[in-house]
C-alpha cells in the first residue's frame, strides 16, 4: 500500500449534517463558552433588533440594566416608606381613618373626605429616572412601559416650550437620567439625537425598545397589549402562512408603580437571562449597578 494514499475521502469532511426544521429552534442549555456560532448569532440579533449608527451622540441603556434599575428603585422606595410609617407618631395614626374615597379626621370633627392617593398611584419618591414614550399618544394608550410618560416626538418640533415640567426637572439634574424608547428605535433615535443636540447630557435610549422587551420580558414591564410588530412568531410557524392567534386588545393603564407580582415576574425573567443555566459555569452576574455604569 502506498504511503501517499490517504484514509477515506476528503468529501466526507465537507459534507454538511442535514438540518431538521422541526427541531431548528431547540438549542443546547450547556454553556460551552465563546464560539464563532454564538458570535454570528449575536451579530444577527443586533442587525435584527438594533439600529446602531457610527455617529450616535446619545448613550444607550440595555433592557436588562433597566430592569435591574426598576427593581432597585422599588426596593429602596419600600424601605423608605416602611421607615416613615414606623416613625409616624401613634396619635397621628389614630387620626387617619381610611374610608372609600379618602381619609377622615374624626378627632377634629371634619367629616369631609380628604382625597389622598394611595402609594401605588404616586411616582416613586426621588426616582432616579424619567421614562419617556416618544410614540404617538394613541400608541401609548394601547401599550407602554409602566411608569412611562407620554412624550410624542412632535413635541420637539415646537418653537416655544417643547419640554414638559417633568423633563425640565430631570434635564441635566445631578443623579437623574432621562430614558426615551419606542417600538424599534426608529423614532427614539431621532428624539434622542435632537434632545442631545439641544444640550440634554443625561439622556439614554432604551436599546431595542418594546421589541426587545417583548422577547426578554414578556410579562411585568408593560401594561396593555404589546403591538404585533414587536412579537416574533413561534418557531413552529416560521415559513408558514398560518395566522397568529388573535387576542382581545387590552387598554393600557396609566400607573406610576409596579405591583409586587410584576416585580416578581421581572426578577424571575432577569435571573433567567443573567444567571447561567449551567451551575458549573464560573461566570456569575452582578446585580450592583449605579448610574455611572448604565451606558450600553
Amino acid at each position: 500500500m502506498s504511503l501517499n494514499r490517504g484514509i477515506g475521502s476528503a468529501e466526507y469532511m465537507a459534507k454538511r449534517i442535514p438540518k431538521n426544521a422541526k427541531y431548528h429552534h431547540i438549542k443546547t442549555r450547556l454553556d460551552t463558552g465563546c464560539s464563532l456560532t454564538k458570535y454570528m448569532e449575536r451579530l444577527e440579533e443586533i442587525k435584527r433588533n438594533y439600529r446602531y449608527r457610527k455617529d450616535e451622540i446619545f448613550k444607550r441603556l440595555k433592557v436588562t440594566t433597566f430592569a435591574q434599575l426598576i427593581l432597585q428603585v422599588a426596593s429602596v422606595s419600600d424601605l423608605n416608606e416602611n421607615e416613615c410609617e414606623s416613625q409616624r407618631p401613634e396619635g397621628m395614626k389614630r387620626e387617619l381613618v381610611i374610608s372609600g374615597v379618602g381619609e377622615l379626621n374624626l378627632d377634629k370633627g371634619n367629616h369631609q373626605p380628604m382625597l389622598s392617593s394611595e402609594p401605588g398611584d404616586r411616582p416613586y419618591p426621588d426616582c432616579p429616572y424619567l421614562l419617556l414614550d416618544v410614540r404617538d399618544r394613541d400608541q401609548y394608550d394601547r401599550c407602554h412601559i409602566i411608569t412611562a410618560h407620554s412624550f410624542p416626538i412632535t413635541m420637539l418640533s415646537r418653537t416655544m416650550n417643547p419640554y414638559t415640567k417633568e423633563v425640565l426637572d430631570y434635564r441635566n439634574a445631578a443623579g437623574k437620567i432621562i430614558i426615551v424608547y419606542d417600538e424599534d428605535e426608529r423614532i427614539a433615535s431621532q428624539a434622542a439625537t435632537t434632545m442631545c443636540e439641544r444640550g440634554c447630557e443625561n439622556l439614554f435610549m432604551l436599546s431595542g425598545g418594546l421589541k426587545i422587551i417583548a422577547q426578554k420580558f414578556p410579562e411585568g414591564l408593560t401594561t396593555g397589549t404589546i403591538p404585533t410588530s414587536c412579537l416574533s412568531p413561534p418557531a413552529s410557524l416560521k415559513g408558514k402562512k398560518c395566522s397568529a392567534p388573535q387576542h382581545t386588545p387590552q387598554v393600557a393603564e396609566k400607573r406610576w408603580r409596579f405591583t409586587s407580582d410584576e416585580l416578581t415576574k421581572i426578577q424571575e425573567q432577569l435571573e433567567e437571562i443573567l444567571i447561567p443555566t449551567n451551575p458549573n459555569s464560573k461566570t456569575s452576574p452582578s446585580f450592583y449597578y449605579n448610574l455611572q455604569n448604565l451606558i450600553f
